[in-house]
């Protein structure tokens, strides 16, 4: 070794005094600091820790983990939690006399400053880890000049006094920060390893306590080489610490692996879906469980270390993702949503919302995206005439080619040329056959504004409700084209309309969230909903009972009539095939379908991947229902055989539904005499065939007597009654009907 000139050792020694007299001037300024201040200053008091930011769980309904909502990851763990190597590591790094010194370390202030002093980079910090604790707890925002380090000197002798070693280190260890979004020892352990802190080897943990002094700067992701310098100088410290030989440490520099890429544990889960992204706006935006402010929520959300039971059941789900790829897939053009409740609680079990969640590129959630319904918004009007006490085998005209009135605009009638051909039959074949002149005019017969108040309450969600803001949700409508689909409805409010049937009436609001448990385990949420009984249970069965018919001899028979468990529901196909339904509900389960293209009302007529599976026209009855099927046939492979009881007998006789104004009553006033038609000259009773030898010949040919014609009945129309008043809501008021007996007519 070469020998030091006197002057660079004048110079060391020069230096060394210096650094000796600053450790000294630190360790006795907040003394002096007090005293020179104590005149004008109030006493230095110890403020309060701050309470841990933590990340909050979201679990399945089998307590399997579905999300994680965090803004820091932070992760607290108890100091008994964290395995002696982790604990060793730190120390060794960062403040090897920690268990002997006060708070500040005069001794290893002056050592780290030396050894810094003498290598290319800095080895060892001067701050102990009380000091560091006081740095990221109170002294955050502060000026970094002299009194800031007076005050975070003597903060830590003060903390010393007040906590023992183990609360401090704990505090220490939870807190830190790592770099990539990791504040504490078990958020570094999972970021960078992949495992728990109680999974870490010594190695690991002394790799992590090296990051500590510059996370950003030795940040082993986006800088490696940085990093990897980093690495020696912690394997240099343990070797001279005698904690690894000069072999072991040649060789964890040549073959440890450094961290390239944010991990995550094995179990846990941190992917978006459909789901949790809708449970985070849910909590965020459309409910107060959480706090009266946004502000409040939020923090709570993401800080507040909560735990979220939910009501989605996993296995449902991926039931309903596997048929969901019924649907074939047409390069991201057309889509398919599912919403699945359960029928007697409203717990929402599926939310599928397309063929998956991905960030910047489908995040659109089509389960909760209003778009048109076609015909399978009629179940609405179906219970709204059944409640108002219209019955399955009244009849009602559903001839195609129908003039109605149109209250939005009287001067132009509403007029349907589309769709299936009707007649004048029962209501439950114009439901099966779902003819839509027959419901556009059962629509008015019931009261277009009573069938918005119908659909609003037996629908009603967070997302759904009146008086909701424009801005939010259009509102429903009583349009004369209501019955052919003209107001957008989500696959979730038709999920909630079913499950209003499938409960017999008694509407439960679609729900999120069973129970939440704070940070410390203490439940400040359950979910509790009597419900509201939006139908009669008697039209509830009623209105059942004529639906289960569109499954067995109805429009979605040729999927569903061999479904296997009692269920009814609805298809729908909106004007030139833009969207297709299909929404039914079983004792267990009520499940809306839609399909169409998520980005525009684009026909689905000879769609080439759709044609090659044999539909040329997508419809309600086609892919929705295959869908529906796919989906409900292995939700209910476990579940019992559940029937609904028979619905009530007819309270009269079956009789003629009629829109006053549009149809009118007719009786006789008077006859026109029938008078006499004189017979066709060129017309005789056919001859007899001649006679057999020996017989009489037949007497000749007789003309046809005169035609006597009935007299002809003078109709005139009766005044019986007018539609049902907008302000009339009371979904009880009778309907204008007569018996069928009597005669109707087109008004003129």
């Amino acid at each position: 070794m070469r020998v030091l000139g006197w002057l660079p050792r004048l110079a060391l020694v020069v230096g060394a005094g210096a650094l000796l007299v600053t450790a000294v001037v630190v360790a006795v300024a907040p003394r002096v600091w007090l005293i020179a201040n104590a005149h004008e200053e109030d006493p230095v008091v110890l403020p309060e820790f701050e309470a841990l930011a933590q990340r909050t769980y979201a679990y399945d309904t089998n307590g399997e983990e579905i999300a994680v909502y965090e803004l820091e990851n932070s992760q607290p763990i108890d100091y008994a939690d964290v395995p002696p190597q982790v604990v060793q590591a730190f120390l060794i790094v960062e403040d090897k006399e920690f268990f002997n010194h006060d708070g500040v370390n005069v001794r290893s202030l002056i050592r780290a400053t030396l050894s810094n002093f003498a290598s290319d980079a800095p080895q060892q910090g001067a701050s102990t880890i009380t000091m560091q604790v006081v740095k990221n707890d109170f002294l955050a925002g502060l000026e970094r000049d002299g009194r800031y380090k007076l005050l975070q000197a003597h903060y830590a002798r003060m903390l010393e006094k007040e906590l023992t070693k183990e609360e401090i280190l704990e505090r220490y260890l939870n807190t830190v920060f790592f770099g990539n979004n990791a504040y504490g020892i078990q958020a570094a352990a999972e970021t960078y390893f992949g495992k728990t802190a109680q999974e870490l080897t010594f190695i690991e943990s002394a790799f992590l306590a090296g990051l500590v002094r510059s996370p950003s700067g030795f940040d082993p992701i986006n800088e490696p080489e940085r990093s990897r310098a980093r690495w020696l100088q912690i394997l240099d410290r343990l070797e001279t610490e005698e904690y690894l030989t000069e072999d072991d440490a040649d060789t964890l520099a040549e073959d440890f692996a450094l961290p390239s890429r944010v991990r995550t544990i094995p179990t846990r889960t941190n992917e978006r879906t459909y789901f949790t992204e809708a449970l985070r706006d849910y909590l965020l935006n459309r409910t107060t469980i959480l706090g009266d402010t946004y502000q409040e929520r939020y923090n709570l959300l993401f800080r507040g270390g909560l735990r979220i039971h939910t009501t989605l059941d996993q296995n449902l789900q991926r039931a309903a993702e596997e048929a969901r790829n019924v649907l074939p897939d047409t390069q991201g053009r057309f889509d398919a949503a599912i919403v699945s409740l359960d029928s007697s609680s409203g717990a929402i079990r599926v939310m599928v919302g397309g063929r998956g969640f991905r960030p910047n590129e489908r995040e659109v959630n089509m389960a909760l995206s209003p778009r048109q319904t076609g015909s399978s918004i009629k179940f609405f009007i179906l219970a709204a005439a059944i409640q108002a006490g219209a019955q399955a085998g009244d009849i009602i005209d559903g001839v195609r080619g129908c003039n109605l009135p149109n209250p939005g605009n009287p001067s132009e009638p509403f007029e349907i040329r589309g769709g299936a051909g009707g007649s004048v039959t029962t209501l439950e074949q114009q439901t099966w056959s779902s003819i839509n002149c027959a419901f556009a005019r059962l629509s008015q017969i019931v009261g277009l504004n009573r069938v918005v108040d119908t659909t609003y309450r037996m629908a009603e969600s967070p997302y759904l409700y009146r008086g909701q803001p424009v801005d939010d949700r259009v509102p429903i409508e009583p349009f004369a084209s209501y019955a052919t689909g003209a107001n957008e409805m989500s696959p979730l409010d038709m999920a909630a309309g079913i499950q209003s049937l499938a409960n017999e009436g008694l509407h439960k609001q679609p729900y999120y969230i069973d129970r939440i448990t704070d940070a410390g385990g203490e439940v400040i949420y359950r979910h509790f909903d009597a419900g509201t009984q939006v139908l009669d249970r008697g039209a509830a069965l009623r209105t059942v009972d004529i639906l289960k018919g569109v499954l067995t001899r109805g429009t979605a028979r040729q999927q569903l009539r061999e479904f296997g468990h009692p269920a009814f529901g609805k298809t729908g196909t909106q004007q030139d095939n833009t969207n297709a339904w299909f929404a039914g509900g079983t004792k267990q389960l009520s499940t809306a379908v839609w399909v169409g293209d998520p980005d525009a009302y684009t026909p689905m007529v000879n769609i080439p991947e759709f044609v090659a599976a044999g539909v040329g026209k997508v419809q309600g009855g086609r892919f929705p229902a295959a869908i529906w099927k796919a989906f409900m046939e292995p939700a209910h492979v476990f579940q019992p055989q559940r029937e609904w009881d028979a619905p009530p007998s007819p309270q009269r006789p079956n009789a003629r539904l009629f829109l006053p104004g549009n149809e009118c009553v007719l009786q006789v006033v008077g006859f026109v005499p029938g008078g006499t038609v004189p017979p066709d000259p060129s017309a005789t009773i056919a001859p007899v065939p001649p006679p057999a030898p020996g017989e009489l010949p037949p007497p000749p040919a007789e003309t046809l007597p005169p035609q006597t014609l009935p007299p002809v009945p003078i109709f005139d129309a009766v005044e019986v009654g007018t539609t049902i008043p907008p302000d009339i809501l009371d979904p009880n008021a009778p309907l204008p009907t007569i018996a069928n007996s009597g005669v109707i007519g087109p008004c003129r």
